[in-house]
């Protein structure tokens, strides 16, 4: 894949020469005339190296540069200057820029820079790892960080526990860990195992002979014997069955499985994988995870930041999503500048999923090319990353009417009461219940 760069200079005439002899080179090229227009475009493409001019109206380089290392980290940045002197060109290096060349730019000098950041940040190394990364959308030096683990045990047999939240991408990694290694030429079998009840989820993992139980009309392979030269992910892990647990560690000790009803066992080699979003120690202190399994399982742990803790991903995994969610069709194109601070600021408890989920909103009711701030905050503001059982809805609006009752009546028992057409035995007990002290209400009057 072509490396894409961005550049940044108030001469027109210099962007058009500039993109001429870097588009020859093979480059993709961005161009844009300002320091505040330079920043969209890094939310809304994919960008592996900035060059940008020193003077400029408005932000200048140094200030590009200092927003570009606060919201892009790791992204190496390019500084020209007409008017370069050794000392800036010193202070400039020492803040992290990776470059300082002075104008008239010579092609050679500013070539050879270009590569050597691009290899300098590991870009050049994109086209090498995009096929088994490919489906992972980052420049986040977390999630590089947990990308050259998994090119560190690719063509180790070990087993891996990805650990992390619901919706931080746990799948997406055991995926990258099939196609990086030595097991990618077999097949990717998923299964969820706090989704079935036991006896059908042993059935799905070890297979079972015809007859074994009622409904067992004929063999069933099972997804071990399925997964044969493959990998399987053993996703939810942590809600497994202590007595099927039993089992499972037994097929990974002597790399072989024994179907429901059979007699006869059968060798395997597969790869596993196993995630869990719960803590899985506080699991086995509670007895409900075997403490020999887990070490078994979790020879390599991974585990995988919250969306918040790799803010700088939000907009390049925004636009990819919308350019799903679009289709093709060209439709909605971006999002407007304070709809990503938006969504960068925003709290995120679904974590990606939740993202994904918000960009598909707003673009199905945009009405314009680009996704307004309004519109997010709606999808926000509906989408909190989850859906609620009708109990939880219930607890978050008592706990939320008693708070509003209280602000209301000064932190007054009675009135908050009388409001509510409870006595106020009811009301204190529903006070007890959410740990409300209305006291502090009333602090907050004087």
């Amino acid at each position: 894949m072509p490396h894409s760069i961005l550049l940044v200079d108030d001469d027109p005439d210099l962007l058009r020469l500039l993109t001429i002899r870097l588009e020859a080179e093979g480059f993709i090229v961005h161009s844009c005339q300002s320091g505040e227009a330079a920043l969209p475009m890094l939310r809304n493409h994919r960008i592996d190296i900035v060059v940008t001019d020193l003077r400029m109206s408005g932000m200048d380089g140094m200030e590009l540069f200092e927003q570009i290392r606060h919201f892009f980290p790791g992204l190496p940045v390019i500084i020209l200057s007409a008017q370069g002197t050794i000392p800036e060109a010193v202070t400039a290096t020492q803040q992290g820029v990776f470059e300082f060349l002075t104008k008239p730019v010579d092609k050679k000098r500013l070539f050879d820079a270009i590569k050597s950041a691009l290899q300098h940040s590991g870009a050049h190394q994109q086209e090498r790892t995009e096929i088994w990364r490919s489906h992972i959308i980052s420049r986040s030096a977390a999630i590089e960080d947990l990308l050259s683990q998994v090119r560190q045990i690719s063509n180790l047999e070990v087993s891996v526990l990805i650990t992390g939240e619901s919706g931080t991408g746990k799948e997406l990694f055991a995926r990258a860990i099939h196609q990086a290694g030595g097991y990618q030429n077999g097949p990717f079998v998923p299964i969820n195992c706090g989704a079935l009840p036991e006896q059908l989820l042993e059935s799905e993992l070890f297979g079972h002979v015809k007859g074994a139980f009622t409904g067992a009309i004929k063999d069933h392979q099972g997804l071990f014997l399925a997964a044969e030269g493959g990998t399987l992910f053993l996703d939810e892990i942590a809600d497994m069955p202590v007595s099927l647990q039993v089992k499972l560690l037994r097929a990974l000790q002597e790399r072989q499985i024994r179907p429901i009803g059979s007699n006869q066992h059968f060798p395997v080699n597969v790869r596993i994988v196993s995630a869990t979003n719960r803590n899985i120690e506080q699991v086995m202190a509670e007895g409900l995870f075997r403490e020999d399994l887990f070490y078994r399982l979790n020879v390599v742990n991974l585990h995988l930041p919250r969306l918040t803790e790799r803010a700088e991903d939000i907009p390049l995994l925004a636009l990819h999503f919308l350019t799903k969610a679009d289709a093709g069709a060209k439709r909605v194109t971006s999002f407007s500048p304070a709809a990503l601070d938006l969504m960068v600021k925003a709290a995120w408890p679904g974590n990606v999923r939740q993202l994904e989920n918000v960009v598909q909103q707003t673009a199905a009711f945009s009405t314009s090319p680009v996704i307004s701030e309004e519109l997010v905050r709606r999808a926000l503001a509906v989408d909190d990353g989850y859906f609620p059982s009708l109990d939880q809805a219930r607890q978050q609006f008592e706990h939320d009417y008693l708070l509003k009752l209280l602000r209301i009546t000064n932190g007054s028992v009675s009135d908050a009461a009388r409001l509510a057409q409870r006595n106020r035995t009811d009301f204190y007990k529903l006070l007890k219940r959410h740990n409300i002290q209305p006291g502090s209400f009333k602090q907050e009057k004087q």
